[in-house]
């Protein structure tokens, strides 16, 4: 049993989840809650649901988490499933310490646009970080996983299928001028996530390598 987690976390995984969840919480916390930055994804979905339907948020939430889940442990297998639920428990341990600490970043309540922006790098670094070990901090995460590894699209254009059907929906009931805010998030955080989940030190290396050669051959 202890070597079968010891498989599953490697320190390498343990580091990055901490670290992912840690950056991604910080930003939930100090930009997302405090500027109040519309959500796409799973809980844009209970908000929506919870204004078309009443259904109360609180039901819905591990509703909709846990069929993600259901449908990540289908399609990624047991051990997406164990460090998904180890990456959640992290989540919501760094959000209980963010919340309990003054708030730790610039206010950016006036300035939404900039709110907008650094919001994402947040949240694409952060979730990079946990999907790049082949987990998910929530029901968002393992939704995008799931349609990328089913259509076998980049990742990106899992997150923004669905965030930006999510966001188009709630227009329902949201200003087109506060969506417009969340259309930049999703969209930075999409990419950003992309590149840290593809990104290899090793690849980055040989174009550095290469680019130096070409600079010392146009000098010769």
């Amino acid at each position: 049993m202890l070597q079968s987690l010891k498989d599953i976390f490697p320190l390498k995984t343990v580091l990055s989840i901490l670290a992912g969840t840690a950056i991604l919480a910080f930003g939930m916390v100090n930009i997302h809650k405090r500027v109040h930055i519309t959500e796409g994804g799973v809980l844009g979905m209970i908000l929506l649901l919870n204004y078309w339907f009443a259904i109360p948020a609180a039901l819905l939430s591990p509703l909709l988490d846990a069929l993600c889940y259901l449908f990540g442990f289908r399609y990624l297998g047991k051990d997406f499933l164990i460090r998904s639920i180890a990456a959640t428990l992290c989540l919501a341990g760094f959000l209980k310490l963010w919340e309990s600490l003054p708030y730790l970043f610039p206010d950016l309540t006036e300035h939404p646009l900039a709110a907008a922006v650094a919001g994402a790098f947040f949240v694409g670094i952060g979730v990079g970080l946990v999907v790049r070990q082949k987990a998910s901090s929530g029901g968002d995460d393992a939704l995008a996983m799931v349609i990328s590894k089913l259509t076998r699209c980049k990742i990106a254009r899992a997150y923004l299928a669905t965030d930006i059907t999510v966001l188009l929906l709630s227009l329902t009931y949201i200003p087109l001028g506060r969506i417009a805010y969340s259309f930049v998030t999703v969209t930075i955080s999409s990419l950003l996530i992309d590149f840290i989940q593809d990104f290899s030190l090793e690849t980055w290396k040989q174009r550095v390598r290469k680019h130096i050669r070409l600079a010392r051959c146009s000098q010769e």
